[in-house]
């Protein structure tokens, strides 16, 4: 009796559907235990659901290298074009060291240091904006006084005027309430641990 009930329940267990079986071999497939065993396997199921698995346990897609020579970083004479006013070159000095001092050697242009000697400055301006991939405006007080620091905005705006990211607003000593009517719609850092915002307008520069 005892072995007619066990051969009863054997024939009313259900089969695992067809769905079921591929679900718990593939979970199988993709455990680092079992991964060994089904990247050896011979037969061509098995070999196909370990490439299957395979390409979707990949770690995400990593940044192209911007140092490859074939990179599109070289189509520009620059990586960033730093705007500011006179009054802040002390700062603007400390962040430009700290992208070219970067493992990816960021190439900065600023203008009191980069500008060829005889040129126009309106002419060298251009120049430096259409030749940049980026640029970062340090706006301060200094910066919303100067006629000259807003002609370098608009230049940049008319360059690329929905922004596309490339248009990198820095505040510093400027509430929000004085921030360009021109880029309101371009989300800003805001500088109040200078060491934390270096490393945000590096990480900006790079996307």
């Amino acid at each position: 009796p005892h072995s007619a009930g066990w051969f009863r329940r054997l024939l009313h267990k259900p089969k695992p559907s067809s769905a079921e079986s591929l679900k718990s071999s593939h979970s199988a497939s993709s455990s680092p235990s079992s991964s060994s065993s089904s990247s050896s396997a011979k037969s061509s199921s098995s070999s196909g659901m370990s490439l299957a698995t395979s390409s979707i346990s990949l770690s995400p897609v990593s940044a192209p290298d911007i140092s490859a020579s074939d990179s599109p970083r070289w189509g520009k004479s620059y990586d960033v074009c730093i705007c500011h006013s006179e009054g802040d070159m002390e700062l603007v000095e400390e962040l430009v060291s700290y992208l070219e001092g970067q493992p990816e050697s960021f190439r900065c242009f600023l203008q009191l240091r980069d500008a060829v000697a005889g040129s126009a400055v309106v002419t060298e301006l251009c120049d430096a904006v259409q030749n940049s991939h980026c640029w970062v405006m340090l706006i301060t007080p200094g910066f919303l006084q100067d006629p000259w620091c807003t002609y370098q905005m608009h230049q940049a705006l008319a360059e690329a005027p929905m922004a596309n990211g490339r248009t990198i607003p820095v505040l510093k000593d400027v509430d929000r309430k004085d921030y360009p009517r021109e880029l309101r719609n371009i989300y800003y850092i805001y500088m109040a641990l200078k060491e934390k915002s270096f490393r945000q307008i590096r990480d900006t520069v790079m996307r």
